[in-house]
């Protein structure tokens, strides 16, 4: 049995003081605890705790809503919440005094050093209320914080990744979902601009005593194939910077409506013929599909450009992106357009941000009128006069010389691209090719995608094949890992290899490189086509998701096999391994 004291107050020192003092006490009974409660309220203190119960208590619980007075509680633990707490779940606050370290009074131990994201839904008032209140909090208890603030006019006073490393708390004050992938093994807080406002000290208080590392940061060595895969895939994420992270996020975004467009206009063939979009077939439901497709690919290059933009200048960026892909499609530049168009916006839009200067109180009207307007101009006007006419002939010449691409020359393109594939799985040459395959769908030219998406799959097929093939290869838990690499290699996920490249590079790269290159010198060979940019094997039973599915099925598999040879070929035998 632990020995309580606590002190509970609020601002007006009426209900929530004597509620959350009941709670305590009726929490603390059930415990088994012993527990006193001192109430701070308009009508003065009462049940003051003595100077003998401070002593012989294990823990100081205050409950407050306001500031309260701790000297007399030197050498203590201490424990703060607020009494909304106390009130709703007295029981846990208890269980979280005794279990936890509570932040020491200021100036008994040395200063922390925390840094901290403020955010709201429209990223203004809020945003900056709670970064000054969590500055002020911090000072006056002795500690050093640095604030980034995430806002509509974009992240300001961005934490560096030494600011990160040398912190001891991560303090998050968010009304949106704030991405921790950057704050991996640190103590995180979370709570809302609310708090940090109205008592940022408390805030601080309270972090300092709860903030715990978040689940998922186990060893490498206790993750299984796909944790390892899904992991590296992250890790590749993370790392993207500059231009090709902004044109990452474009594409990311882009996915989902070509996935979706590319499988309704195949059933809409499927159910209607490939006449469904005439007069004859207007209303039903074919052509219904059909229209609703279209209507995702017409969405395709201006969620490419508008989050390119986004990803470089923040929500300002996204209508002049947008705009700018739509124009990008009307001109005819198609995806290049796209691409060219969101980064132009999304420079645009940063430049004009950090170059308008307005005093605080007008700092709103830039994410919503100034920056959108300036923004969707500026691009608007280069990508008809400078921009739209020479991208749209080099995406003419391109698909030209494509649908002209006839024998050898076809399969050695689909050779190139599958060893883009393979080559860094899931990194910037990978990207690159499945990039360039997925902006040609919307030229209709489907050849190109069907040969990436099958190399892609090779790599880890082919990988899980020579584990039961070859075992003698492959250590026991490597052999294991390999079932889970078939489920990802038939899901289109490469980075599946990644686990397996990385203990023996110089062996598996150029074994699946191998593979992935006969895989896509095949599909272009057989003249495979693909309308949807992902799925695996998934979307191949789809009707009209492929074209040549025979000789497409042969390329994944004549793949799979020659990269399982390679590994056979290239691998030594394990010492006290049957084969």
């Amino acid at each position: 049995m632990a020995t309580i004291v606590a002190v509970t107050a609020c601002p007006t020192g009426i209900a929530h003081t004597f509620m959350a003092a009941e709670g305590l006490e009726q929490a603390a009974a059930r415990l088994g605890h012993a527990i006193r409660v001192e109430t701070q309220g308009s009508i003065g203190t009462q049940s003051t705790l003595t100077g003998e119960e401070i002593a012989a208590a294990d823990v100081v619980l205050i409950a407050a809503d306001t500031a309260i007075e701790k000297t007399r509680f030197a050498g203590k633990r201490i424990y703060e919440t607020d009494t909304r707490s106390a009130i709703d779940n007295a029981a846990a606050v208890i269980l979280a005094a005794l279990q936890q370290p509570a932040a020491p009074v200021a100036g008994e131990t040395a200063a922390a050093r925390i840094v901290a994201i403020t955010s709201c839904p429209t990223g203004i008032a809020h945003t900056f209320m709670a970064a000054e209140g969590l500055q002020q909090g911090a000072a006056r208890l002795g500690h050093t914080i640095k604030v980034e603030t995430q806002g509509s006019v974009g992240a300001q006073n961005t934490l560096t990744d030494d600011d990160i490393a040398a912190a001891d708390i991560v303090l998050i004050a968010a009304d949106t979902t704030i991405d921790t992938s950057r704050f991996t093994g640190k103590r995180i807080y979370e709570t809302n601009t609310k708090s940090a406002i109205n008592d940022g000290a408390a805030v601080v208080r309270t972090a300092l005593a709860q903030a715990a590392v978040k689940d998922g940061a186990g060893a490498e060595g206790t993750k299984d194939l796909a944790d390892q895969a899904l992991a590296a895939k992250a890790a590749q994420s993370a790392a993207r910077t500059g231009v090709y992270k902004h044109l990452m996020t474009g594409v990311s975004y882009m996915i989902p409506f070509v996935v979706a467009g590319g499988l309704l206009i195949a059933l809409g063939f499927a159910l209607g013929g490939i006449y469904v979009y005439d007069d004859a077939h207007k209303g039903t439901l074919a052509a219904n599909l059909f229209w609703i497709g279209k209507a995702s690919f017409q969405l395709m290059v201006p969620i490419l450009a508008g989050y390119a933009a986004f990803s470089i200048a923040d929500r300002p960026g996204i209508a002049p992106g947008m705009i700018a892909g739509v124009i990008a499609d009307g001109v005819g530049a198609g995806f290049l357009g796209g691409i060219v168009g969101g980064f132009i916006a999304g420079y645009a839009v940063r430049w004009l941000n950090q170059a308008i200067r307005l005093p605080r109180t007008l700092e709103g009207l830039k994410p919503v009128l100034i920056l959108p307007l300036l923004g969707a101009a500026v691009t608007g006007l280069l990508m008809y006069y400078v921009v739209g006419g020479p991208v749209a002939a080099i995406l003419a010449g391109i698909s030209a010389w494509l649908k002209s691409m006839q024998g050898s020359s076809a399969v050695v393109l689909g050779m190139l691209l599958g060893c883009m594939m393979a080559f860094d799985m899931g990194g910037p040459v990978n990207k690159a090719a499945y990039t360039f395959g997925t902006g040609l769908l919307a030229s209709q030219i489907y050849e190109p995608m069907a040969a990436i998406m099958a190399a892609g799959m090779t790599p880890p097929l082919g990988i899980a094949l020579a584990t039961m093939l070859f075992r003698n290869r492959f250590s026991s838990d490597e052999r294991e890992a390999g079932k889970a690499a078939a489920a990802l290699g038939i899901s289109f996920i490469t980075e599946g290899a990644i686990p397996f490249a990385a203990k023996d590079p110089l062996r598996v790269i150029p074994a699946i490189m191998l593979g992935s290159a006969a895989t896509g010198g095949l599909s272009m060979a057989f003249g495979a086509q693909l309308h949807v940019p992902h799925g695996g094997i998934f979307v191949l039973p789809m009707p009209n998701a492929v074209s040549g599915l025979f000789g497409y099925t042969i390329a994944i598999v004549a793949g799979t096999v020659i990269t399982a040879l390679a590994l056979f070929v290239l691998k030594r035998p394990l010492a006290n391994v049957a084969g």
